[in-house]
């Protein structure tokens, strides 16, 4: 199986959460949107497949870069 990482594209807070572990996702689905500077930032999925791990809550601080999601490819 093949696994992709999902990496936040700023530093911010985890804002809302759209999927849970186990559901299926398509590449460019917003799994996440961030706030970031009172912006509101999607984080999509870079492939098709199942959302394997989900390694934030809502509410969670992160830093640009870092790895909040993994996704098994379809």
């Amino acid at each position: 199986m093949e696994y992709f990482e999902v990496e936040t594209p700023v530093t911010g807070t985890v804002w809302k959460i759209n999927f849970q572990v186990g559901e299926d996702i398509n590449q460019g689905d917003v799994i996440m949107i961030m706030e970031a500077m009172k912006m509101e930032i999607p984080v999509e999925s870079p492939a098709s497949g199942k959302l394997k791990e989900l390694l934030v809550s809502e509410g969670d601080q992160v830093s640009e870069d870092d790895v909040v999601a993994i996704i098994e490819a379809a």
